[in-house]
């Protein structure tokens, strides 16, 4: 693997949103084991202001927060700001509903406001494939 490839995610900002504790600290302690400065918030309302406040790299948000569409409503904010912002969506929607997502077309990522929809049933590698690819 090249020195550039490897440190790629190095000192990388990520906001990440959701909340499922478990899980969001599960991803957080993965992200810095990449090398990657991890911002959490557990509410949409929470990320809101972090958003305002702060500039990210990358921003990865859980679909169903307070309100069903939370995590598009995040997208949406995050990207208004800067819209070069890689945005990883993760949900539960599919297993649950069967209603799926995905940001497959430009037009599904243009209303999305997402780069990436994985489900939540996430393995760390497929993020970390996803997350080097946006970052590049």
């Amino acid at each position: 693997m090249s020195e550039k490839k490897k440190n790629i995610c190095k000192g990388k900002t990520v906001l990440l949103v959701d909340d499922n504790i478990d899980l969001l600290t599960q991803i957080k302690n993965y992200l810095e084991t990449l090398g990657m400065k991890v911002t959490t918030a557990e509410s949409q309302a929470d990320a809101e202001k972090l958003i305002a406040e702060n500039d990210f790299n990358l921003a990865i948000f859980d679909l169903v927060l307070e309100h069903y569409d939370s995590g598009f409503i995040l997208g949406y904010w995050a990207k208004k700001k800067n819209p070069a912002i890689p945005v990883i969506m993760i949900t539960s929607v599919t297993s649950k509903t069967g209603i799926q997502f995905d940001a497959a077309s430009e037009d599904a990522r243009s209303w999305a406001k997402a780069d990436v929809i994985l489900d939540k049933d996430i393995r760390f590698e497929q993020l970390e494939r996803e997350i080097r690819h946006l970052l590049k």
